[in-house]
């Protein structure tokens, strides 16, 4: 008989994104639930990448990054955030940024140590602090009848802070409620951590899919946050391209130099010729990241516009490519079990919000993915006005 293997992660089951997209595969679903596009990158990108691949870019990287392309992310971020980071030193080009908030994890938290995460939070974070041996503690996000909008619990916060914080969590544009944070914000992080020893972590990805105007604030642009602050971003959402698989870790250059030691050995260099591409597309596009807001507020719109015909209730998105709906006034199902149900009897599949949290709180939430061509929202949209 073979040894018994004892879980390091004993009541981790399969990740919701994969159960959902399984079950719209397997009931011929249209898939609103995982969080990928419909559409392909551009198309000068995916041409340099062919020709990286046919002109020697295809041995390992520098273990931080191509040069070229951890270069322009320095000048992208000075660009964006007015942080002048030091491209050899403070960037890291990471296995995504899945990969990136993982060796974050790893390079901070030791055992004992605690982790504060905002639920709804993702869920590969509590996981990558279980493995470091800390313990996650949750603080639930503002929400009720009255303010529908998801929002930071200060006061939550504040009392969950304490001497054995090692690091905090955050997530914004935030993922799943598109919630965002402003300059005001950071400055209230600011004076929460200040006598702390905590570290901050903040997951960026959607950092360029921001509504109505607004301007996403990174942490790296806070001269107060930024000396304690880990950010990971993602290529991968901005180029629509989940799949690649792409991302960096921007960090001040005595953080970076742990972070290297645990990315070292959990992926050591990233793709070269995706790497190369990116270099070269990022130097001829400098404003790339100019119109996705406009390319994805066109489809919260859309989709919007047709969930009015329905009776779900919500407030569109501020961020991100996902739309929150309140299903109260058609059922009182859990979100579970009602998300699996209209996948096999209505054929849309979406994600339960509780599955994020501790202890559910969000009530008769759903989410939808609009990172879809018009047809694919228009066909969805006909299915739930059914309900």
């Amino acid at each position: 008989m073979p040894p018994a293997l004892p879980s390091k992660l004993p009541d981790v089951g399969t990740t919701i994104f994969t159960v959902m997209s399984k079950l719209a595969q397997d009931s011929g679903a249209i898939n609103l639930s995982q969080g990928f596009p419909e559409f392909d990158p551009p198309e000068e990108l995916t041409d340099r990448i062919a020709w990286h691949l046919k002109h020697g870019a295809n041995q390992y990287a520098p273990m931080p990054g191509v040069p070229a392309l951890v270069e322009a992310i320095a000048e992208k971020t000075f660009r964006l955030q007015g942080r002048r980071v030091d491209a050899g030193s403070e960037v890291t080009v990471c296995t995504g940024a899945t990969e990136g908030i993982f060796s974050t994890v790893q390079a901070v938290v030791r055992p004992g140590d605690e982790v504060i995460v905002l639920d709804p939070a993702y869920d590969s974070y509590e996981p990558a602090v279980m493995l470091a041996g800390g313990v996650t503690r949750h603080v639930p996000m503002r929400v009720s009848a009255d303010a529908p909008d998801f929002a930071i619990d200060w006061q939550r916060l504040a009392d969950t802070l304490n001497a054995r914080t090692r690091l905090v969590i955050l997530n914004f544009p935030h993922n799943p409620t598109g919630a965002t944070l402003d300059a005001g914000d950071l400055d209230r992080l600011a004076e929460l951590v200040r006598d702390s020893d905590a570290f901050l972590l903040s997951d960026e990805v959607y950092e360029h899919i921001v509504f109505d105007g607004v301007r996403h604030p990174s942490l790296a642009s806070h001269d107060e946050l930024w000396p304690r602050s880990f950010v990971a971003c993602s290529f991968g959402k901005t180029f629509h391209a989940t799949g690649w698989k792409v991302g960096y870790c921007l960090a001040p250059a005595a953080l970076t130099a742990e972070f290297r030691k645990v990315h070292q050995f959990t992926t050591f260099a990233v793709s070269t010729p995706m790497q190369h591409a990116l270099a070269d597309y990022l130097v001829a596009n400098p404003g790339f990241y100019e119109g996705l807001s406009a390319f994805y507020q066109q489809k919260r719109d859309l989709f919007c516009e047709l969930l009015g015909k329905t009776r779900f209730r919500f407030r569109p998105s501020k961020s991100t490519f996902f739309q929150i709906v309140d299903y109260g006034a058609i059922s009182d199902e859990p979100d579970i079990d009602l998300a699996e149900r209209w996948t096999r009897e209505v054929g849309v599949a979406s994600i339960p919000l509780s599955v994020f949290c501790e202890t559910p709180f969000t009530g008769t939430r759903l989410r939808f993915c609009f990172a879809k061509d018009d047809t694919t929202l228009r066909r969805a949209a006909e299915r739930l006005a059914s309900l």
